[in-house]
């Protein structure tokens, strides 16, 4: 029997704002965070992602590499991020010319257990607990369900 390797998580090559709150454990590394941010424990930001100003992002969640989160943002409990939509068949296996970008906009609410697939969400939406976002949304409003359906205008 061998002995397995053990990678250490931890927080390598981040840019922080100020007034930046996380609890341990998390595991953020090639990211950049803004200004007044908080992040739960049990937390995965991956590289290439920033996250606005004023967002909140809450325990047990992962933002793979490629995301953009908006400001003044509330990212729920155990939301998953998703870059490799398995195009060809199967995973990417780490080739990155095959992953997706994934951009939420400004005062966007995406509740917990959400999944969200590389998608466009416009500023001025809530996406409900345990959708499964498959496509752009350009319309604000509240979505939820799976795949997620506009359900009424947030205004």
């Amino acid at each position: 029997m061998t002995k397995p390797t053990a990678l250490k998580s931890g927080i390598k090559d981040v840019t922080f704002g100020k007034n930046v709150k996380y609890v341990e454990p998390v595991n953020l590394y090639g990211c950049k965070i803004g200004d007044n941010c908080f992040i739960g424990p049990f937390v995965e930001i991956q590289k290439d992602v920033t996250i606005g100003d004023k967002t909140r992002i809450q325990s047990h969640s992962f933002i793979c590499e490629l995301v953009s989160i908006g400001k003044n943002c509330f990212i729920g409990h155990g939301v998953m991020f998703i870059n490799d939509t398995f195009s060809t068949g199967g995973p990417a296996n780490g080739d990155r010319r095959l992953w997706k970008k994934t951009t939420i906009g400004n005062n966007v609410s995406i509740g917990s257990n959400a999944t969200i697939l590389p998608v466009r969400i416009c500023d001025n939406t809530v996406i409900g607990a345990g959708a499964v976002v498959t496509k752009d949304i350009e319309r604000p409003g509240i979505y939820a369900g799976n795949p997620a359906r506009f359900l009424k205008s947030s205004e």
